[in-house]
């Protein structure tokens, strides 16, 4: 039942994962000594083409009752507010860019297009979500407290309708983002103060309440002053560009953190929890996709998640070249770096929660050595890594995972 022993499970020593959390803090400081103007330039480029292709687009709906023009200014507010969301909201309020110390481009002050309040998602994002990260219990991002993506959590009848909620979440995505900070679970058994509650649904309702205006009365009723476009035709197509938005981001995220591999923890990792430790914890719990330049931008360079969690307020822009030398690392002390291509680690994600809807006396594998939900006990005792005298090569956690599956295999070959 998940991971109680990270450096256990990772096979690795004390010393080990210290050594390990030194090799990354000296990489993080070289990372923040040679930042300067190319990664000023980037931003801004990023934040002009974003406005650009905004402001193109909601031209292109002045002619929206022409069915090319509505697709396409659909298409172009579509990206727009994934570029805003993930390479610039996301970033930014991560203080990837304070650096700068640019007002404009500061985590304290950016409040990006998204109807859950940027002050709220820094606290379940930033704080909750990277210092807790999959920790059961402690991360409310481990099925945002509504789909079962681990055998820790016991099966409920709710959970038959994993694959609707997942659904609506998908279409929905920016409401979710609004209401996880509500925490409503909490505040319905009285664990949230009242006037906290209160506080929060306020903040949230006039965010949403700001975004729906100018998404669905605003820029509508504008546009309807041309000839060539109508309210209801540009109303359609904002709908439809937040619907692009939300189904993209739900993609991004649920690829870095429900993929197979993607290991899940408990709270007693966290007791006297070190830096080393830490960085363990975010490398096997997070998942990498392939991408090439286009779709790392559009990902907000979130496909290199394991990166983004090991060095969350570091440059976006930085990630592919420090995914080098987190790979290096992996295989130097022989840890698994867990990434494929985008479709295959997204269909695995669907994979997980179609399966988890069911109750654990129709699933295969058991809560400590499933595809999506592992733990110490699957390797049968206490394990560290060896070195090869000779060689010099370390067989650890990846080489253990690999004997696992080849064992599982030849039992499953001669039972037959």
């Amino acid at each position: 039942m998940a991971i109680s022993d990270v450096k256990e499970y990772a096979h690795l020593t004390e010393a080990d994962v210290e050594a390990l959390g030194h090799e990354l803090d000296a990489l993080r400081r070289e990372i923040e000594e040679s930042r300067g103007e190319k990664d000023a330039r980037y931003i801004r480029n990023t934040i002009r083409f974003q406005r650009s292709l905004e402001a193109l687009g909601r031209t292109t709906m002045l002619a929206s009752n022409h069915r090319a023009a509505w697709w396409a200014g659909s298409a172009m507010l579509g990206v727009s507010k994934i570029v805003e969301n993930m390479e610039l909201g996301h970033n930014v309020m991560h203080g990837q860019w304070d650096w700068m110390n640019d007002p404009e481009i500061h985590s304290t002050s950016w409040e990006w297009d998204n109807t859950g309040p940027s002050e709220h998602w820094k606290q379940t994002h930033n704080y909750i979500h990277h210092k807790y990260t999959n920790v059961l219990g402690m991360d409310d991002d481990v099925g945002y407290g509504l789909i079962r993506v681990t055998r820790d959590r016991k099966w409920v009848p709710f959970n038959a309708g994993n694959l609707v909620y997942n659904t609506l979440l998908m279409l929905l995505f920016e409401y979710g983002v609004a209401v996880q900070h509500l925490e409503l679970g909490k505040a319905v058994k009285g664990r949230v103060p009242k006037e906290e509650t209160r506080r929060k649904l306020k903040e949230v309702g006039d965010k949403v309440g700001r975004q729906m205006l100018k998404d669905y009365a605003i820029t509508p009723a504008i546009t309807s002053l041309s000839p060539a476009a109508s309210y209801r035709k540009t109303l359609t197509a904002n709908i439809m560009a937040n619907v692009i938005r939300n189904i993209w981001t739900n993609a991004v995220i649920f690829c870095g953190h429900f993929p197979d591999g993607a290991e899940k923890f408990t709270r007693h990792d966290l007791q006297d929890e070190t830096q080393g430790q830490w960085y363990l914890r975010q490398m096997l719990g997070s998942a990498n996709f392939h991408a090439g330049p286009t779709l790392a931008f559009m990902s907000g360079n979130l496909c290199y998640q394991i990166e983004h969690h090991v060095f969350p307020d570091l440059p976006s822009n930085r990630l592919a070249a420090i995914s080098v030398r987190v790979r290096e690392l992996c295989e130097k002390y022989d840890l698994p770096y867990t990434t494929g291509p985008f479709l295959a680690q997204y269909g695995k994600s669907w994979r997980t929660i179609a399966k988890l809807s069911l109750p654990d006396k129709y699933l295969k594998a058991t809560a400590d050595d499933a595809p999506e939900t592992a733990s110490e006990r699957k390797f049968g005792g206490h394990v560290t890594s060896t070195v090869d005298p000779i060689t010099g090569r370390r067989a650890g956690l990846l080489t253990a995972i690999k004997e696992s599956k080849r064992g599982k295999g030849l039992r499953k070959l001669l039972s037959r």
